[in-house]
């Protein structure tokens, strides 16, 4: 069945058009809009008129995968001989922020098959690796996902205990990971782990690999339409030519983690985006006091408060972007614009919700959603307080996390 069948489409038409106070356009190629326009259509028929109702049931829309393939989603930045899109980093962001403003479970699908799985295996992957997996994973005929958080190495994930054993002929693999994205669906996992030296390395585990499962993670408030999962690993043979061989230590899986937290940091920008367009159009529609309440200036405080942060955010992305796109971004510079642009849309969904009144809560806006979406946004791929300590370290010269 697809997702048409099984769930109601919503009444409420998606009217966004876009938020530009600046002129930002200007600085984006004819193909960056093309681009932003292509996924925001895919959004509009294929996300928003059922999004709040797979929230709700927890449904995670399977279907999906593939038509995020289609829409070249999956790791546009990868190169086309390998099935991805050849794009440069604006347009990735672009796309992060357009499938963000649907839904950051969504954008996290995405996120993880073209950033953290996608991205390891073309840049530290062997030739044959990249052919075997990359143009399935691109089209969406593979789910992936990237095996980093261990039950008790969240922020500290060198103290990491999953490790594997040289037994020759292929590796034994033992161990576990948690709050895993697309784990309970996925058909191969980017597991990172230590060998007897203690160094880590990525390997690549492949569903139906004996002693390999992926329990789901049930009762989530957030992030209720993406799947959330272990990886447990017991005595699992893993074949030789399944080690990443590019690059070994810590360093490999936090490369993986800054391309990711850049498309958070564009992602994000779409949710605060979406709350702010509702926001706005539901100002001049909800009349109290025989006026509209856009005409109340704690109101008007509210929305051009909002504009202005936007604003901001768009023109930070903007500059991050070219600095990707040059080689000049460091994992400092990702870092500021990961922790501002998820707490400004934070801000912003809650500022959002108090202008909607009581209708904010119900699934007939989108802003409850995206609250408790960003809740786990500002928490994973480095939580907020972390990406303030990597951001000391880079002003001061002194890491406070060690």
């Amino acid at each position: 069945m697809n997702h048409n069948e099984t769930m109601t489409k919503s009444t409420k038409k998606d009217m966004f058009e876009g938020v530009d106070f600046y002129g930002i356009d200007d600085l984006l190629t004819e193909e960056h809009k093309l681009i932003r326009s292509s996924v925001r259509d895919f959004v509009k028929k294929e996300i928003s008129p059922y999004i709040e109702e797979w929230a709700q049931n927890a449904h995670f829309p399977y279907e999906i995968v593939r038509k995020f393939g289609d829409v070249g989603a999956f790791g546009p930045q990868i190169p086309s001989e390998y099935g991805g899109g050849g794009l440069d980093y604006i347009s990735y962001g672009l796309i992060m922020q357009e499938i963000e403003r649907g839904d950051s479970g969504m954008r996290s699908t995405a996120s993880v098959q073209g950033s953290l799985v996608m991205y390891p295996i073309f840049k530290f992957g062997s030739e044959e690796q990249k052919k075997k997996f990359l143009p399935k994973l691109a089209s969406g005929e593979m789910l992936g996902c990237f095996g980093l958080t261990e039950p008790d190495h969240g922020s500290n994930p060198s103290g990491m205990t999953t490790n594997f054993k040289d037994m020759g002929d292929h590796y034994l693999l033992n161990g576990a990971k948690m709050w895993i994205s697309n784990s309970p669906k996925a058909d191969v996992a980017v597991v990172w782990a230590k060998n007897e030296a203690g160094r880590i390395h990525g390997l690549i585990v492949e569903r139906g690999m004996e002693g390999f499962s992926t329990p789901e993670t049930h009762n989530k408030w957030s992030l209720r339409a993406s799947c959330t999962g272990e990886l447990v690993f017991d005595n699992v043979k893993v074949p030789k030519e399944n080690l990443l061989p590019g690059k070994s230590g810590l360093g490999a899986p936090m490369m993986c983690l800054d391309s990711a937290r850049y498309g958070i940091a564009w992602g994000t920008l779409g949710a605060a985006m979406d709350c702010y367009d509702s926001a706005r159009r539901y100002a001049l529609e909800r009349i109290q006091f025989d006026k509209p309440i856009g005409s109340f200036q704690l109101v008007q405080k509210k929305l051009a408060e909002m504009l202005s942060e936007i604003t901001k955010a768009q023109l930070l992305v903007w500059k991050l972007g070219k600095m990707m796109d040059e080689g000049k971004a460091t994992t400092a510079h990702i870092s500021l614009a990961k922790r501002n642009n998820v707490a400004m849309a934070l801000d912003i969904a809650r500022e959002a919700r108090q202008i909607h009144g009581g209708m904010g809560i119900t699934g007939e806006y989108s802003l409850m959603r995206h609250m408790m979406n960003l809740e786990s946004v500002v928490t994973y791929e480095g939580t907020h307080d972390i990406h303030l300590l990597i951001l000391g370290h880079e002003i001061t010269g002194i890491p406070a996390f060690k």
